[in-house]
């Protein structure tokens, strides 16, 4: 007898396949086509009502159905169905509240033949039913259908309904579209209808995409004057602006006219505050918020420029920009010669480094500044001394020069440069000559902290103090802890110095804090890691230190970051190349700028 396999024709669908198994002959059957008949069969029997043993009851409408068809493919009849405790377990007729009777109809038509026609007119109806009744095929094909359909008239309703439903996929997707066509939807009556909570979340965020921050006031603006009631706690809006982004000009002529601010203390003391931004250029350290953040879409960002410094004792002349969003690492344009103990600050957009050492180990007297639109360097008028291992700090646009080492003895002169005139002179000198202290600037004083003062370069914990109003200097309590070589920085009206050299046996990674309304020094937690002469850069309300000294002849290449609220320090990054004796400033720059990886420049020593 004759058992070979034969073909079944591919027309009538039907595979056979034919194998040995243990010795035996046998053969595997399948039919493609017998899901599709057994639904047409259970549908056949739906609509002679044969063998039903459940009524949907939805709005004076009936539908006779199978448990077993409803609970294969919904999880909410498989739980209802299959719970002895519930009433509907054992029912005939079980009621459907809360959704359209054509959606239930919809969705029992879905469960017998696999299909379902969505159009704009039944779109949300039929969502909601099948996330009541959790079909989910149907529900996740709705939201598909909605953001296939989004558009600067609905996208707002769409984000609305699909937060309604917990549609988080379509909840990300609309808010997106909002953010991303803001200019055009905040025209729009539903943006206009918006509820101040939902306004107040898309105004907040970094990733509202606008040319210019005058456009956000324009649609808060426009939302207000859609009702009068709105003008009550109108400030939780408002502040959520990013006032200091704005011209000057157009806060004075646009926004600080209009009524409900001038009605609204908290509305006047954000006025106030964006205008001390724009006025007090070197105390923008102080403004730390969301406020003084650019929003991504407007092309700039804030970095942590890091120029010169020591790399296995090989002076460099490398300028880089590290994003801390990205983590990613940039070159800007390099110093045209090495330099290393130098100072660096920031001063408007610019920057500005003064002294340091050379390659030759010669002091420099050299000021140069760094613009950033045209990434490019200009030599300005020199100070009156060689400085190295100087502080470098701006205050109340001055920039002053602060000790450090001439060459033959330590110094406890300081200078004083004025922008505007590109001019240096003297003023009072210290108590005490220094080099390498900890230097910063806040609320109009200058802190002059530790510093070297013997050969063998042990710190001190006195903390000098510089008036320029009245021109003299005073002293407040010494730090914890004798140090020279750290970093300071200034984060929420505190001062912090970081590290540094702390004993003539170790460096240390030691951090404290002072308090300049208590006169009080305080221990933070220490760094993972020693450093002596690291960077140090203050960025959206973090302190990141970057490099520095471990111990002789071994440098850092990572970058810790601490966090005021935690009280913690954690691994931001690394560095293209290990170092010390390097200096950092944040600085907003453009994101286009220089886009060459750093590890790929030539000749960074000098």
């Amino acid at each position: 007898m004759d058992t070979a396999p034969r073909n079944v024709p591919e027309s009538r669908g039907l595979q056979r396949t034919s194998g040995v198994v243990a010795g035996e002959e046998e053969s595997f059957f399948t039919d493609p086509l017998h899901p599709q008949r057994v639904l047409e069969g259970l549908n056949s029997l739906r609509l002679l009502r044969s063998f039903c043993d459940v009524v949907l009851c939805c709005g004076g409408h009936d539908f006779p159905c199978h448990r077993l068809v409803l609970a294969s493919c919904s999880s909410y009849f498989r739980a209802m169905f299959s719970h002895t405790g519930l009433a509907e377990a054992n029912q005939e007729r079980v009621a459907i509240n809360g959704v359209e009777p054509a959606m239930v109809g919809a969705l029992v038509e879905y469960a017998y033949t696999a299909q379902v026609i969505i159009n704009k007119s039944n779109v949300q109806g039929l969502l909601a039913a099948s996330n009541l009744l959790d079909v989910l095929a149907v529900r996740e094909a709705c939201c598909c259908f909605m953001e296939q359909h989004m558009d600067e008239t609905n996208c707002v309703g769409i984000h609305c309904f699909a937060e309604a439903h917990a549609c988080l996929e379509l909840r990300h997707r609309s808010l997106e579209y909002i953010l991303r066509h803001f200019s055009s939807v905040s025209r729009q009556d539903e943006f206009l209808c918006l509820a101040r909570e939902k306004l107040t979340e898309i105004v907040a965020s970094d990733e509202l995409n606008v040319a210019q921050e005058e456009e956000v006031f324009d649609a808060v603006a426009l939302w207000l004057e859609k009702e009068p009631g709105r003008k009550q706690n109108f400030e939780k809006v408002f502040e959520h602006i990013r006032l200091p982004l704005i011209s000057p000009y157009y806060i004075h002529d646009v926004i600080e006219p209009h009524s409900i601010i001038q009605d609204s203390p908290p509305c006047q003391r954000l006025i106030s505050e964006a205008k001390d931004f724009l006025l007090l250029q070197d105390r923008r350290n102080e403004f730390i918020g969301p406020r003084t953040r650019p929003r991504r879409s407007t092309g700039i960002s804030e970095v942590i420029v890091t120029v010169g410094g020591e790399d296995d004792k090989v002076v460099l002349r490398s300028v880089e920009s590290f994003d801390p969003v990205t983590s990613r690492w940039r070159s800007l344009s390099c110093l045209s010669f090495a330099v290393s103990k130098h100072g660096l600050v920031a001063s408007g957009a610019m920057l500005y480094l003064a002294g340091g050492e050379f390659s030759d180990s010669s002091a420099s007297r050299e000021m140069w500044r760094y613009d950033p639109c045209f990434d490019s360097w200009q030599e300005m008028a020199s100070m009156n001394v060689a400085r190295s291992e100087l502080g470098l700090a701006t205050l109340d646009g001055f920039i002053f020069a602060v000790g450090g080492w001439e060459g033959y003895s330590r110094l406890d002169s300081v200078e004083c440069y004025h922008p505007h005139t590109n001019t240096w002179h003297f003023v009072e000198p210290m108590r005490m000559a220094v080099t390498s202290p900890a230097v910063v600037a806040h609320d109009g004083l200058l802190y002059v902290m530790g510093g070297a003062v013997l050969e063998d370069g042990d710190g001190m914990d006195l903390v000098q103090v510089y008036n320029p109003k009245v021109r003299s200097w005073t002293e407040v309590a010494p730090m914890r802890i004798a140090r020279s070589g750290s970093a300071a920085c200034v984060l929420k009206g505190k001062i912090y110095i970081i590290g540094g050299w702390h004993a003539s046996t170790e460096n240390t990674d030691k951090v404290e804090r002072y308090d300049p309304k208590t006169n009080t020094w305080s221990m933070c937690s220490p760094m993972n890691e020693r450093r002596y002469r690291p960077g140090v850069a203050v960025v959206d309300g973090k302190i990141y230190v970057l490099g520095g000294e471990e111990g002789w002849d071994r440098y850092h290449d990572t970058i810790e970051r601490y966090c005021e609220e935690t009280d913690s320090w954690e691994l931001a990054g690394d560095m293209p190349s290990s170092r010390s004796w390097l200096s950092c400033v944040p600085l907003q720059i453009r994101k286009d700028l220089a886009t060459t990886d750093p590890r790929e420049q030539e000749n960074p020593g000098g």
